[in-house]
């Protein structure tokens, strides 16, 4: 048998090249479908905390946006009475109503009786965490719902949905003995937040070490001023600026994926293309001067002896 005919090493291993790559992309999706499917059931999740007697007040609170660097959430409300407390159907009181709240919100929400009760947005201050934790900051907000109807204390039944796509919710119910619902709100980086800010982390790095060997090659191999190679650094000295400003969520300069990644990957690349400069400059060959040129003789003018 020829040594012609013998089939390759090489050759074996080229179909499975196309198999391994289907395999990796089908992973990939899988992983990112069942990160989303969960995410999306967290954010249908409602939590019920109150009482649910016939006759009482409805309160549908959900969580429009949370502010860290404010640290302020914002709920978004709906005051529906029910049973002999409401009339046109829940639209309005029969009696002035107040909606008591925690000492976490502004104030206290009041309807006048027969008037069509609006959607409000209430401001409600966080607690614990800290911005400067970003990407794994987290926080807290104790929310409370009481109502007084006429001067009577009526039951409350809360129902609490997260609407924010960058944070996740976690909710403990409990209820009073008067009716009072009580909810403890913990706040927290979603899942596809945590994935993309170690993304960046681990691209800042990958891009400050590619641009440290640039250089290196570059010093060690004494290629001078290689001026596509500086381009390449300066253009990634700015990148990475306007990449860290991309981040989700806005966080302020000086939060843990400064620290961690972006300050440092700077650093390197500024380090790198000064480094570069310095030791280009002194590796560029010199020009020969030109050497100094004899005057010609002067010759005697034709006809002259």
């Amino acid at each position: 048998m020829s040594q012609s005919s013998r089939p390759s090493p090489t050759g074996r291993r080229i179909p499975l090249l196309p198999g391994l790559v289907l395999l990796a992309i089908v992973a990939a999706v899988t992983v990112g479908a069942w990160l989303q499917f969960g995410e999306r059931q967290a954010l249908d999740t409602v939590y019920t905390a109150g009482r649910a007697d016939s006759d009482r007040v409805d309160v549908d609170a959900s969580v429009q946006r949370v502010d860290a660097a404010g640290r302020e959430m914002v709920l978004r409300i709906q005051v529906r009475p029910r049973g002999a407390l409401a009339e046109a159907g829940g639209i309005s009181p029969v009696e002035d109503l107040t909606l008591q709240t925690s000492t976490a919100t502004r104030g206290d929400l009041t309807f006048k009786a027969h008037q069509r009760i609006s959607t409000l947005d209430v401001p409600v201050a966080l607690t614990g965490g800290s911005i400067t934790d970003y990407p794994f900051d987290a926080y807290e907000a104790p929310v409370e719902f009481g109502a007084v109807l006429g001067g009577d204390k009526v039951p409350v039944r809360v129902q609490l949905s997260n609407n924010d796509v960058l944070f996740t919710a976690s909710v403990d119910t409990a209820t009073a003995k008067d009716g009072t619902a009580l909810l403890d709100i913990g706040l927290a980086r979603s899942n596809s937040v945590l994935v993309f800010a170690c993304f960046m982390m681990v691209a800042m790095w990958a891009l400050a070490v590619s641009v440290l060997i640039g250089g290196w090659f570059l010093v060690t191999r004494r290629k001078g001023l290689t001026w596509p190679a500086l381009g390449w650094m300066a253009a990634t000295l700015f990148a990475l600026a306007a990449f860290r400003n991309a981040a989700p969520g806005t966080p302020p300069i000086g939060c843990l994926l400064d620290y961690l990644a972006f300050l440092w990957a700077e650093t390197i690349v500024a380090f790198c293309l000064i480094t570069v400069v310095i030791i280009g400059i002194r590796a560029e060959p010199r020009r020969p001067s030109a050497p100094p040129t004899d005057p010609e003789p002067a010759r005697d003018p034709v006809g002259q002896p």
